[in-house]
């Protein structure tokens, strides 16, 4: 406010104020309880300031123009002039004391330290002056300038701090919302003031040699805590280019990358297990070969096959027997008893349990991954505050370089620009025929892509038939390509028909375009998925029964993801930098194009989703899936760098890492545990390969080792039980998923719950705002009858007597 108004508050009552339709507040018994609160303690404050009653003379017209007296005057803008006292009212609600100057601050830690201290010398805070009580109200009317003195504050406070021991005034200072050089300089003058006082009295105010050295050693420990912190932030993977793409291109294109980097940590957590149980293990022990190793010709790399069979690359080079015996044979030539042998490293069984331990561990993170996502993205509130929240808080004060500045500049431009994007996002009223229009253009192209996709399928299988028919034998092993490739063509021209497709619907929010298309090429890829599951587990089994199954279904997994891999940067390098090349040169056009987020992401999961199927048959397939998704980020970001733009309609991909995950978890989660849990409990094993040749099923393994415990001695009598009676009984399955349901439905019904408590919150909210107004306006409209009385009376009292009797005789 440019100036300070007048405060008026010792306002007699007159006869008219008493006898009127309209009592006062204070008599009100409707009047809010806080409100009633307030009145009187603002009416003691001035009363103790001394405060005299002023004048208020309003203008002519606007005492005219007081209507019933329940709404506010309005000034000359349009803003409502209320009397000082109702300022003063209003200055005093809570919402008015929200902001706190650097005064406020001060007073309110020296209070903290006063009630911290509680030394009876010191005098209390009600005899301090009031500019050092710690009162936030009224702080920006300034009723009384030298009251509200910073350096008073200061002092006392300061003296304050040096009454604390360190501890204390290090953890004072360290929570004081102060600026780094305002709490230094308290330090500073603490530590100063305490010296010259203390000095006289000897060397009992200075700190001694191991005290000092306690701290020292304390402070190197901070320092180099906050060096590796921020050493640690530096080796996030991809850091600076994550925010580099989020800033020129938006969150949806961030989006895609985010995935990525989630897939890369899935595939790590995957491949540890493999490595340090299976794949190390049969390394140290190689079995006996079994024939000759073909040479290496480079096929391999493509085909996988040849000399990488013979390697531990694949299932059929792990043995089935023990590899280490605790014990040394007799020298008579005797064999290990069982009792001295104790429980050797059972290959059969390391093998199915570490393929149950790491799929349960990748399900239990996926699962926490998709409910943390959910609980980021679909929060239990209201966004209407993120655009206040974008503007005045996303700045990082703590950047001071030139490149991180202009990094972070752009991430705010670009947020701002999605979320103004999404906030004018509204869909005009239809026509009928409109309406009718955009529903048969919708179901003629859902029509055309279904066909697109059932087209797609019939093709797979029916080259699928036709290779199993036809086999291919060894001297034309590249032969073996012609399924992979069909599968990639038909994933990689599918997409393009969809997005030409799309064009037509024109759909008005960018996100439900991306949906869709995502739920499109999902249904391409999964169908497919499922016709060579078909194709390997109920075809290849029952045509390879003299030879390694296992091995071939692991080979063309991996023929799949090298083919998908090289159709993806044949895709890159010309789906996108041609196609930037001829739009720019050719057609002229100005614009590059845009960054498909649908297509590839359903790339990422198809990939994943191959490399879920094939770990049984291939322990090293997430290996592999990590070197992709490496090279994969850079090529990608360098192509979208330099081939592409940011969305020509920009819009938040707040739920699109929900989304993602989702789509990993249930289709592509769900359906390769599906089918590995088919290949071990209902596939025979081949006869002559793998750690399970001898057995009928692969999960026979863990009833032959429970077999094996029972007769090893009691002293593990109690693994044979948690077998028989966890694993083969089928109650505990029943009774882990009915608890997991109950736990989803409390959740679902707990969040409802708190959905229901913050509607009836908002609700209230809005009428305690409500409540407000008419109370400021009934205070309004009081003290303005007292102030139109009171000039009635002043006129009264300067009209002479006969003027009055005049007036009288007229009425």
């Amino acid at each position: 406010m440019a100036q300070t108004p007048a405060f008026i508050f010792n306002v007699p009552e007159t006869p008219e104020d008493q006898g009127s339709q309209e009592p006062s507040p204070y008599d009100e018994s409707e009047v809010h309880h806080s409100f009633h609160q307030l009145i009187q303690e603002q009416s003691q404050w001035a009363a103790e300031e001394g405060l005299e009653l002023q004048q208020r003379v309003p203008e002519a017209d606007t005492l005219g123009a007081s209507g019933s007296g329940h709404q506010a005057f309005l000034g000359p803008e349009g803003v409502p002039d209320y009397s000082t006292a109702t300022l003063r009212i209003l200055a005093s609600m809570p919402s008015r004391t929200i902001g706190r100057s650097r005064g406020a601050i001060l007073s309110q830690y020296y209070n903290r330290t006063v009630r911290l201290r509680r030394r009876s010398s010191r005098p209390q805070l009600r005899g301090v002056g009031r500019s050092a009580r710690p009162s936030l109200r009224l702080y920006d009317l300034e009723l009384d300038p030298m009251a509200f003195q910073e350096e008073e504050k200061r002092i006392l406070l300061v003296k304050e701090l040096q009454g604390l021991t360190v501890a204390q005034r290090d953890h004072m200072l360290r929570g004081m919302p102060l600026s780094l050089a305002e709490k230094r300089s308290l330090r500073e003058d603490s530590w100063i003031q305490k010296g010259k006082q203390r000095g006289p009295q000897g060397r009992r105010g200075l700190f001694s040699c191991c005290s000092r050295l306690r701290y020292a050693c304390v402070l190197a420990l901070h320092n180099l805590g906050l060096v590796l912190l921020s050493g640690l932030q530096a080796l996030t993977p991809w850091r600076y280019a994550l925010k580099q793409i989020g800033g020129q291109f938006g969150s949806s294109v961030l989006s895609y990358f985010l995935f990525l980097k989630t897939l890369l940590a899935f595939n790590a957590l995957l491949l540890l297990p493999l490595l340090a149980f299976i794949v190390g293990v049969q390394a140290a022990f190689p079995p006996a070969p079994s024939g000759s190793v073909p040479a290496f010709t480079g096929l391999e790399l493509l085909t996988g096959g040849g000399s990488f069979s013979h390697t531990v690359m694949y299932y059929g080079y792990y043995s089935n027997a023990t590899l280490n015996q605790p014990c040394s044979p007799p020298l008579d030539g005797g064999q290990c008893t069982p009792e001295a042998g104790g429980l050797p490293y059972n290959m059969p069984l390391a093998y199915l349990f570490t393929m149950g331990v790491a799929f349960f561990i990748t399900c239990i993170t996926l699962v926490y991954s998709m409910s943390h996502s959910f609980g980021e993205s679909y929060r239990v509130g209201s966004t209407s505050g993120v655009h206040a929240i974008t503007v005045f808080c996303s700045w990082d004060y703590k950047v001071t370089q030139k490149w991180p500045s202009r990094l972070q500049q752009d991430n705010i431009r670009t947020q701002l620009k999605e979320l103004l994007a999404e906030w004018q996002l509204q869909q005009g009223p239809q026509s009928v025929w409109g309406r009718l229009r955009q529903v048969a253009v919708l179901g003629l192209v859902w029509l055309l892509c279904l066909g697109t996709t059932l087209g797609c399928t019939m093709a797979v299988y029916a080259f699928s038939e036709l290779m199993i028919k036809s086999p291919v034998s060894a001297e034309r092993e590249w032969e073996l390509l012609a399924l992979p490739l069909v599968v990639c063509l038909l994933n990689l021209g599918a997409p393009y028909l969809y997005r030409c497709l799309a064009a037509l619907e024109r759909h008005d929010s960018p996100m439900l375009e991306v949906y869709v298309a995502i739920c499109r090429n999902l249904i391409l890829k999964m169908v497919i998925l499922a016709i060579l599951c078909y194709h390997w587990l109920g075809r290849r089994v029952g045509a390879l029964k003299d030879q390694c199954w296992e091995n071939f279904v692991g080979q063309e997994l991996y023929r799949l993801m090298v083919m998908d891999f090289i159709f993806m940067l044949l895709d890159t390098l010309f789906g996108e930098l041609v196609w930037r090349l001829i739009s720019e040169r050719k057609l002229k056009r100005k614009g590059k194009p845009e960054f498909d987020i649908a297509r590839n992401v359903l790339e990422l999961i198809y990939g994943q989703t191959l490399t879920w199927l094939g770990v049984l048959f291939a322990p090293l397939l997430p290996a592999m899936q990590i070197v992709k998704l490496l090279f994969l980020f850079y090529v990608k970001k360098t192509s979208l760098v330099a081939n592409c733009r940011a969305p020509r309609r920009p819009w938040l991909a707040s739920h699109m890492s929900t989304v993602f995950i989702s789509l990993l978890c249930f289709p592509s989660f769900l359906g390769a545990a599906i089918f590995l849990c088919y290949a071990i409990w209902q596939v025979k094993p081949s006869s002559i390969c793998g750690p399970f040749r001898t057995l009928n099923t692969m999960y026979e393994a863990g009833k032959v080792w429970v077999r094996h415990l029972e007769k090893a001695g009691p002293k593990v009598s109690w693994l044979p039980w948690i077998h028989r009676y966890l694993v083969e009984n089928t109650f505990p399955i029943y009774l882990v998923s009915a608890v997991l349901l109950a736990v989803i439905y409390l959740n679902i019904q707990v969040v409802k719950g708190q959905r229901k408590v913050i509607c009836l919150l908002r609700e209230q909210i809005s009428n305690e705002g409500e409540d407000k107004i008419f109370l400021i306006n009934k205070l309004h409209s009081v003290y303005e009858r007292k102030e139109r009385s009171r000039v009635g009376r002043a006129h009264e009292a300067e009209t002479p007597p006969t003027l009055l009797a005049d007036e009288q005789d007229a009425r």
